[in-house]
């Protein structure tokens, strides 16, 4: 993969909010469900999606920069202090497609028996370097610090549309992935409409390879009454002219039942209430509801009311 940097376009000494910035920028721009005719745009996702991985996490960030991982997340070889004649050594490709020591005996050896005489085995590498060289006897994996990992499958992508009542609840909801795996998702705490969740291991694989991840788009449904912002709901309410003349309770429908709200008196169209904590729930509490009055004239027409227009529009023109 390339340099996560380069991924999210951002510089090295980016902010975290730069960062996150920049993902939700690239994840709305190749989401897949907004570029079914463009097949790159899956890979970019998913490019994103790993750089931000890497940038979006504080202790990988300052692994990375410290050259302790790779674009991948992946830990670096860091090679062998003194052989090669620099530091670092030699990095692993640089023996590949190295058969046999003919320095030591001239070609290839078909006996386990070296030019030393002694009884090296089949893996010479391991023997004079060791672990780091050992094989790892099947297919599918990646040597890695003296350890063998196993290859990752393809990473899928999907879309889970939830209702702001479901994200109030914290509502547990069943999606089949493009895996034709059914799988129950729990919406997490202080979610966000279009936040990408990583499922691990819920992706796609293969005999002797790990199954790479499922990475969920959050979608919140169109709602008929509310709208957000962040994690605060906004609402306008209508108020009868009598209310809003008078002042008094009102009710007020939330995402968990109506609550009643108190209006002063003369309370003008537009004005805007706060009720703490009825907003979408955050990882440390909730947001708030912000309601905005409406006043909404009778259907009807009302004759007192009527009268009482007449003559305040009588008593201006004098």
């Amino acid at each position: 993969m390339r340099n996560p940097y380069d991924v999210l376009g951002v510089s090295r000494s980016a902010s975290e909010a730069e960062i996150k910035k920049a993902f939700r920028k690239l994840a709305k721009t190749y989401h897949p469900d907004s570029n079914k005719d463009d097949p790159k745009a899956k890979d970019k996702f998913a490019e994103a999606n790993s750089a931000y991985e890497i940038l979006g996490d504080a202790g990988k960030r300052g692994q990375f920069d410290r050259g302790e991982i790779d674009a991948e997340g992946k830990p670096r070889f860091q090679g062998f202090e003194g052989f090669g004649g620099g530091r670092g050594g030699a990095r692993p490709e640089d023996f590949s497609g190295f058969s046999g020591f003919a320095g030591f005996g001239g070609g290839r050896r078909s006996s386990k028996s070296s030019a030393f005489g002694a009884d090296l085995g089949d893996d010479v590498f391991s023997q004079l370097f060791g672990e780091a060289f050992r094989s790892s006897g099947g297919e599918g994996t990646r040597q890695g610090r003296g350890r063998s990992q196993k290859m990752k499958g393809e990473d899928v992508a999907a879309t889970l549309t939830v209702t702001l009542e479901e994200v109030a609840q914290e509502a547990k909801k069943r999606l089949r992935l493009s895996t034709g795996r059914d799988v129950d998702v729990v919406i997490p705490k202080g979610v966000s409409d279009g936040q990408v969740i990583r499922l691990r291991g819920l992706g796609q694989g293969a005999p002797g390879i790990d199954p790479g991840d499922a990475l969920l788009t959050i979608a919140f449904a169109p709602h008929e009454r509310f709208t957000t912002e962040g994690s605060d709901l906004r609402l306008r309410l209508p108020v009868e002219i009598e209310e809003a003349v008078l002042g008094g309770p009102v009710r007020v429908p939330t995402l968990t039942g109506s609550v009643e709200m108190k209006i002063p008196p003369l309370t003008n169209s537009g004005r805007t209430f706060r009720l703490r904590g009825k907003g979408l729930p955050t990882k440390t509490g909730h947001g708030d509801l912000l309601v905005t009055t409406e006043i909404r004239l009778p259907e009807v027409v009302d004759e007192d009311l009527m009268d009482y227009a007449r003559r305040r529009a009588s008593a201006k023109a004098k």
